[in-house]
């Protein structure tokens, strides 16, 4: 199903502005009666990479359901081998099914998604906040709330859409009235050119920003940038699963991994690239596609069994959603998310509300939040 939820303000990138977004949620239903849930969501659909959500159920619908009608569901990784011979790319959608068969077989025996992927070594996760309304003055009272809130003291600065310099100054301004109360890192989302990206790390540098976020488009452009200026450089398009993790490790090419189980083709995978990274002596930093709350707590479960977790996460796209779809919300509270503990993901869909905001289907009348 494909629910339209709206956001509390628009999203602005390099390569889109999100004025709302859409969850691609599925249900797996089990021949023993259990249901796993799943998600695949993507930034600014198309605009972002070769997925959208529309494309996700198509493919989910068209090809994954004869791969998965009448298999075991409790062999999860013999089960997306299956889809995997099957099934090329798509990891987006590989990511979503992975999910639910996950939540599904946690729920079964009765342990969290993280249990599953080995145990979990943290219970709670620092999660940075977005700036990305395009606003100097704006982003600044926004970091301030989340400050008093003591919901988020990191702030990536979403940049690339104007010009290097326009873009500096807009960093340099935000960093100069948080201070030392908040972390300062940018996402360019590969709008620069290779020589603007020389220029703008240094000069991000000198205005107090801590991390750079995938400034290219080029893996190669990236390891002629790596460790040239006084601030780490992350790789986040450039990650698509284990072996292009494996080919930037190789000549330790950036800093830092931005791994997202969506971009990585499912939890086990991104599991995978945290490894490489360790390996590699690379940090981690758990990344979102903006997910709702379905594919962040999975995320949350995935990241909570890294042994390493140097740059925290950004897990906070159910914070950007104006409508709540759980029977208990999630926990943001210190700064971090408590990643839940009961089976499967640890969490329950309101079913009411998310057929209120699924396309297509009939509604009827809810309480809808403020």
């Amino acid at each position: 199903m494909l629910v339209d939820l709206p956001t509390f303000r628009p999203h602005k990138l390099s390569v889109a502005t999100m004025n709302g977004q859409t969850l691609m949620l599925i249900k797996i239903h089990c021949s023993d009666g259990i249901v796993g849930i799943g998600e695949g969501t993507t930034i600014g659909g198309l605009a972002y990479g070769g997925e959208s959500t529309e494309s996700m159920k198509l493919a989910i619908d068209t090809y994954f359901v004869p791969a998965i009608v009448g298999q075991d569901p409790t062999r999860v990784q013999a089960l997306m081998a299956r889809i995997g011979k099957g099934i090329k790319e798509n990891r987006f959608a590989k990511s979503a099914v992975e999910t639910a068969l996950l939540d599904a077989q946690g729920k079964r025996v009765g342990v969290p998604v993280s249990e599953l992927l080995g145990g979990r070594l943290r219970d709670r996760l620092p999660v940075a906040w977005t700036l990305a309304s395009g606003d100097t003055a704006q982003d600044i009272g926004e970091a301030e709330k989340m400050l008093d809130l003591r919901r988020h003291k990191i702030f990536k600065l979403k940049i690339g859409a104007k010009s290097v310099a326009t873009d500096i100054a807009h960093v340099a301004q935000i960093k100069r009235a948080l201070g030392e109360r908040g972390a300062v890192r940018v996402d360019v989302n590969m709008a620069w050119s290779e020589t603007e990206a020389a220029y703008g790390m240094a000069a991000l540098a000198d205005a107090g920003c801590e991390l750079v976020e995938q400034p290219v488009a080029s893996a190669a452009a990236l390891a002629r940038l790596v460790r040239r200026f006084p601030v780490a450089l992350m790789a986040d398009e450039s990650l698509r699963g284990p072996e292009t993790a494996f080919e930037i490790a190789k000549g330790h090419d950036v800093d830092v991994f931005a791994v997202k189980i969506a971009q990585s083709g499912g939890l086990f995978n991104a599991q995978r690239v945290a490894t490489i990274a360790d390996a590699a002596g690379i940090d981690l930093y758990g990344g979102t596609m903006l997910e709702g709350v379905v594919g962040t707590v999975a995320s949350a479960q995935v990241f909570a069994t890294f042994s390493r977790l140097q740059w925290g996460t950004e897990l906070f796209g159910p914070l950007l959603l104006t409508e709540e779809i759980l029977v208990t919300p999630l926990d943001y509270t210190d700064f971090e998310l408590t990643v839940p503990v009961g089976p499967g993901l640890g969490i329950d869909l309101d079913d009411d509300r998310v057929t209120f905001f699924t396309r297509g289907a009939p509604r009827k009348t809810i309480s809808v939040a403020g």
